[in-house]
């Protein structure tokens, strides 16, 4: 299988890729405090700046580490309520639980939750960050609109996101980016609204203008490191998929099906949007190109459906 080198390969490289993600974030994060710091010192680095930086150091650490505990003890319930998905009863659609269950027992995988979320449009995402929280949730409108081979190969390319510890690896960045993200709306609304004396405003303002122009340009770095993560992760969930189902025909015609039938309007997270199986707001399966497709979070469906056609 063409650009595919095996699911155990991409766990292991998928796994090595959330360490240094849990790493990274973190020492972006207080590179742009370091940062922040030594440029209201007008470039000087001297024992003043280092003390106030190792002040404020364990404040930037624990504020990170709430942050993150909070996501992560949560971010199912605050995906669940982004979607408004529901948990799907098995006596109301035996016919999508046969299907999982048949694919996780093939692959060895405990079954994860499955929800529904009662839209009429044609997509469907993994989430959860281990066994206890993995979910596949579908659209009422994939599950009506599309076939037993093309469904099974849906859920099997949810599977393989799972499988491939992805959907861990694309929390993780949007925990991080969120914090980033958070730093710069504080820093803009702090320099719209900022007070005190002329020479104290002065100060203040430099200050968050400084904050504001290192956040966003970390800000900037991290969520191009995300998107990229997303648009790769899709290709090898794609082969995941072909390799459990042996029937690439099936994904490929029902990615045919979702392209242009993927836009779920009740959805506002974009970060949730970045999960789905198709996140094209164009909705033409066409390429994106220069600096759009670095904002890309998927690769052009065309691209997938002729990858699928290769294997």
């Amino acid at each position: 299988m063409a650009g595919y080198k095996g699911l155990h390969g991409q766990i292991r490289s998928n796994n090595t890729k959330s360490t240094l993600l849990l790493i990274g974030f973190p020492a972006v994060i207080l590179g742009a405090v370091w940062l922040v710091f030594f440029l209201m010192n007008n470039g000087v680095w001297d024992e003043y700046i280092q003390r106030e930086f190792l002040m404020v150091l364990p404040i930037v650490v624990g504020a990170i580490g709430i942050w993150f505990l909070i996501a992560f003890l949560f971010h199912s319930k605050m995906i669940q309520f982004a979607t408004k998905s529901k948990p799907l009863e098995r006596k109301e659609n035996m016919r999508v639980y046969n299907l999982v269950e048949n694919l996780c027992m093939s692959q060895g995988m405990k079954l994860p939750k499955i929800f529904i979320m009662e839209s009429s449009a044609l997509n469907a995402f993994a989430s959860g960050l281990n066994e206890k929280t993995y979910a596949v949730t579908l659209t009422r409108g994939i599950i009506d609109k599309l076939d037993d081979a093309e469904l099974e190969g849906v859920i099997a390319h949810e599977l393989a996101h799972i499988q491939n510890k992805d959907v861990r690896l694309l929390i993780i960045s949007i925990i991080f980016v969120g914090i980033l993200g958070f730093v710069v709306q504080v820093a803009f609304r702090s320099m719209l609204w900022g007070g005190g004396g002329r020479s104290r405003k002065k100060q203040d303002g430099r200050l968050m203008l400084i904050i504001l122009v290192v956040s966003a340009v970390a800000y900037l770095l991290t969520i191009l490191f995300k998107f990229a993560l997303s648009r790769k992760r899709e290709f090898m969930a794609d082969a995941g998929a072909v390799e459990m189902t042996k029937r690439p025909d099936a994904l490929a015609s029902a990615l045919r099906k979702i392209s242009g039938q993927s836009t779920v309007d009740d959805v506002a997270s974009d970060d949730v949007k970045s999960m789905f199986i198709e996140n094209n707001p164009t909705e033409n399966g066409m390429a994106a190109t220069g600096l759009s497709g670095l904002f890309a979070t998927h690769p052009p469906i065309s691209k997938r459906i002729a990858f699928l056609e290769q294997v």
